[in-house]
């Protein structure tokens, strides 16, 4: 049994708010109402330490008050039906009264911030949302409850210490008896915690002031809580919410890093949003445009630390589809180019033509599941190979090599990074005079960690011959670097 489930209890209170008070006979006093404030508080047997425990209480948890012995509590706990007794010290007597409910507020204003303290704050905001008469709810004590339910699933997701693991589970099952859900995701091997969001729809569905409303769209429209057993229908679905949430904040007010924390997440969403449109053989330049529109727009002199890796992400995310906003290059009658065929269901062929060797006879013909970017196709001057970029996965975008060998074509994939798809692209950044060797920009997210870099690749191995941060630390790269990706790339900001 719940001991709280405010929604109910609100509605509940309405009711009887609403009621008319004439020949309505006067409802009997509740019991009293008192919250834990610490943990591992013992529920005992009876009113002295040497008595059997019956339970280990958290702070947070809710009980029903049925009188007082000594220095004891007697009370009953509805959530695991014991009764027994507790130190009245390590509980706080609440009023459910209407005009202590801002008494309540004032202490769910204190514990939102107070790292470690989310289950008891969650029972305080829970014992507000009962008390308060349902006009004085507005926006906050829901900001509030979602801002402590969220740190309270990143302390899951994040903690490491074994030593930690009984409290923050005794934690979560404290606020699931407020009726605030959790759930939790498989990710890389680890286990990852994410609150399901109730009370902040209820914050983008009140009046509310601008902060509040960019806190919540962040905290619904986080990336590493999808579901990766969503299926690509799902996720387009699930992104397109995503992005009206985004765009329901109204900026103008904010803050400008919290302004560039929703820049970010809008220009990642816009990103997926792009792929998926092109997957399903729909227009896509202007969702990769207002990708591209939201990351150039954010203030790098106003960007917080925490935020940086948050920022190499939307970047990744929106170059690894920067393509579907570029326009097609002017075609030529002479020169290595590819076009596109279907192949078999959800295939795409890539022919390699030149001016000899059109689509019923090319050079060479490779299909892929992956989205081919045609517009990417770069040839090297002496004709003999030509880079291409195709993308597979959302945020993962690969560079495809033709390259001849002898009378023979072949092509060789070069993935942003050896390890399973992540986060990450690699594209053509040039051709190095001589034909042999081509520079590359990479960047990638492995182990949690972004890394962008330069390289100059060898063509017959593709291995890289040199790789630096910056360009201009690559004299090779600095000087051959092609004129078009410079001005194109998100490398570069």
């Amino acid at each position: 049994m719940r001991t709280i489930v405010f929604l109910a209890s609100l509605f509940a209170f309405a009711a009887v708010q609403a009621a008319p008070a004439a020949n309505v006979p006067a409802a009997p006093e509740p019991n009293p109402t008192a919250i834990v404030v610490i943990d591992q508080a013992a529920l005992r047997a009876a009113p002295r330490e040497s008595a059997q425990q019956q339970v280990v209480l958290w702070q947070g948890d809710s009980l029903e008050v049925r009188g007082r012995r000594m220095d004891y509590l007697q009370v009953y706990d509805h959530r695991r039906e014991r009764a027994g007794y507790v130190r009245a010290s390590q509980v706080r007597l609440l009023s459910l009264q209407p005009q202590d409910a801002a008494g309540l507020l004032a202490v769910v204003r204190f514990l939102r911030d107070t790292p470690g303290a989310e289950a008891l704050g969650i029972g305080y905001a829970a014992a507000f949302l009962r008390a308060a008469p349902g006009k004085d709810i507005d926006a906050e004590a829901f900001d509030a409850l979602g801002a402590m339910a969220e740190r309270l699933a990143r302390r899951a997701s994040s903690n490491r210490s074994k030593a930690n693991d009984a409290v923050i589970a005794a934690h979560l099952e404290v606020v699931a008896g407020y009726g605030v859900a959790m759930r939790s995701l498989e990710r890389e091997g680890r286990v990852q915690v994410c609150y399901d969001g109730d009370a902040f729809r209820r914050v983008m569905a009140l009046p509310a002031g601008a902060e509040q409303k960019a806190r919540a769209a962040l905290a619904l429209t986080r990336e590493e809580c999808i579901d990766p057993a969503t299926t690509p229908f799902e996720r387009a679905s699930l992104d397109g919410w995503r992005a009206d949430v985004l765009d329901r904040v109204p900026r103008a007010d904010l803050p400008e890093y919290l302004k560039n924390r929703v820049r970010m997440r809008t220009a990642a969403v816009w990103s997926s949003l792009a792929f998926e449109r092109v997957r399903r053989g729909e227009p896509a330049a202007e969702a990769a445009a207002r990708a591209l529109q939201e990351l150039t727009g954010v203030n790098r002199q106003e960007l917080a630390e925490d935020d940086a890796s948050a920022y190499s992400d939307a970047a990744v995310r929106v170059g690894a589809v920067r393509w579907a906003a570029e326009p097609a290059p002017a075609k030529t009658a002479i020169g290595l180019a590819v076009t596109t065929a279907t192949g078999q269901p959800g295939e795409t062929c890539i022919r390699l033509v030149d001016a000899k060797h059109g689509d019923k006879a090319p050079l060479f013909q490779r299909c892929t599941y992956g989205t081919v970017w045609t517009n990417s196709a770069r040839a090297n001057a002496g004709g003999t190979a030509l880079t291409l970029a195709v993308q597979p996965l959302d945020a993962w975008r690969e560079m495809w090599v033709f390259h001849r060998n002898g009378n023979e074509w072949t092509v060789d994939v070069v993935p942003p990074a050896g390890d399973a798809p992540d986060v990450g692209y690699v594209e053509f950044a040039g051709w190095v005079p001589g034909g042999r060797k081509l520079l590359a920009a990479r960047e990638v997210r492995v182990g949690g960690r972004f890394s962008r870099t330069f390289e100059v690749l060898d063509l017959d191995t593709l291995a890289v011959d040199k790789r630096a941060d910056k360009p201009d630390s690559l004299s090779t790269f600095y000087r051959w670097q092609d004129p078009l990706w410079k001005g194109q790339t998100v490398s570069l900001r």
